[in-house]
């Protein structure tokens, strides 16, 4: 027995170590969280720039855009993404490890929300995951299904869009008919050098020998007796409070921390900082109001219409499908200039809108004056969504793709040209391949 323990490598002595492992990189982000954001943004930045470099070889660009991928999904590549979205159950946990007085004191009101319902209900938290990946690698879907036919890429559009909107519609019963944000989970809105602070401070804590135990038939000394402590103490009290540079000073003996005095030319603006708001005080479910009967017609148009719009244009952009042309003439052939599929799905979310508005205009109390700063957000970001009506279906072919080749052409030939106007040109160019050849370039939703 003891000869087959060891003789076998991959048995229960290798099962221990994927969990060491990620214990340890766990360990890594928390202790280096605020570079680890700052090379997330810089990579995601990265995209903003060269969005469709590699136009013959997009799939495997995107599938390696875990490190740097040049292709943008919905702007940002998708294997950075996921990884963030670990990176933030990670810190999260972090963070609500850390001791009362050292939490974020004001986190913002999405934090709340999406913070208290995740925390509330498992099976939200799954469904709302679930949502951000399958928005996080859309559009590699896409362009996988796009290799095989044009037929299997809207195969894939309209499931994807399906499973989203099922994901949603569970979403609203679970919330209890309350509007959906996006992004449905909490953002990071902390400053990680608390994390890094927090992990230096243990570590000298850790750092301090355990005091000697009393000499047998000797009395403890009382801690008050030990005057060189006292003054060290002191005088780290003391540099710690002189010191403008530290946020907060911990206690060695309790743990807890005390706020820096600010400056006296900024006494107002701190003051300010530690007032709490009318929302601050709320319950998280009171950020948001329930709807119903108009209110949750229209929630439910909302997010039936990416399916109806991606129905309406597979059976337009198909209609005209042959199996006898080449792909470059498939391509051409199929750049559907129908304004049916469009207005039907621009019809469907403006509606949508008006229907929401009326609902808050006639059952909130005092109207749009009493809505959250939350759905006043929420409203707002509905509201420039729609803006990206101008990137999709016959509006982009008949009318926005044409200025823009313009704009493109005048930026690469003019003496803006040698300003840096064409690497504006070429950026603009490369997103122009994004959204003529791809659904999910422009998704919204």
């Amino acid at each position: 027995m003891v000869n087959t323990k060891w003789a076998s490598p991959t048995g229960s002595n290798a099962l221990p170590e994927t969990p060491r492992w990620l214990h340890a990189y766990g360990d890594f982000i928390v202790k280096n969280a605020s570079s680890v954001s700052q090379i997330e943004s810089t990579l995601r930045s990265l995209t903003y720039i060269i969005p469709g470099r590699f136009r013959d070889s997009e799939i495997a660009s995107e599938s390696r855009s875990s490190s740097t991928s040049p292709l943008c999904l919905n702007h940002m590549p998708c294997g950075i993404q996921l990884l963030s979205l670990y990176h933030d159950s990670l810190l999260a946990r972090a963070v609500a490890r850390l001791p009362l007085g050292r939490q974020p004191s004001h986190p913002t009101p999405h934090h709340r929300y999406t913070r208290f319902w995740t925390q509330k209900s498992p099976r939200y938290q799954r469904i709302a995951l679930t949502l951000q990946m399958i928005q996080y690698t859309e559009l590699l879907c896409e362009m996988a299904a796009k290799r095989r036919s044009e037929r299997s890429r809207w195969r894939v559009v309209v499931f994807l869009e399906m499973i989203k909107a099922v994901c949603r519609l569970l979403m609203l019963r679970l919330t209890n008919s309350r509007p959906l944000l996006t992004p449905p989970l909490p953002e990071r809105d902390f400053d990680p050098r608390m994390l890094e602070d927090d992990h230096r401070e243990g570590e000298r804590r850790d750092s301090i020998p355990p005091p000697l135990p009393p000499r047998p038939g000797s009395s403890p000394r009382p801690p008050f007796i030990n005057e060189e402590e006292e003054e060290e103490e002191g005088e780290e009290y003391l540099k710690a409070m002189h010191d403008t540079k530290n946020q907060r000073w911990s206690m060695p003996r309790t743990g807890m921390t005390l706020p820096a005095l600010p400056p006296a030319e900024d006494i107002t603006n701190y003051l300010l900082s530690k007032v709490l708001t009318a929302e601050d005080v709320k319950p998280p479910k009171a950020l948001l109001h329930r709807v119903s009967g108009m209110g949750q017609i229209a929630e439910c148009l909302y997010i039936l219409r990416p399916v109806i719009y991606a129905l309406a244009m597979q059976h337009w952009c198909m209609s005209g499908d042959t199996s006898t042309t080449t792909p470059g003439q498939s391509r051409r052939g199929k750049k559907n200039r129908s304004w049916t599929p469009w207005l039907i799905g621009l019809s469907i979310e403006y509606g949508a809108r008006q229907l929401a508005k009326r609902d808050f205009q006639e059952r909130v109390a005092g109207g749009f004056r009493g809505l959250t700063g939350l759905e006043r957000e929420e409203l707002r970001r509905r509201g420039w969504g729609l803006g990206w009506w101008l990137m999709r279906g016959a509006f982009y072919e008949n009318i926005t793709k044409s200025s823009l080749e313009k704009i493109s052409s005048t930026l690469r030939n003019s003496l803006l040209g040698y300003l840096g106007g064409g690497l504006v040109g070429g950026v603009l160019e490369d997103y122009m391949y994004l959204w003529d050849q791809y659904y999910f370039s422009t998704a919204s939703l």
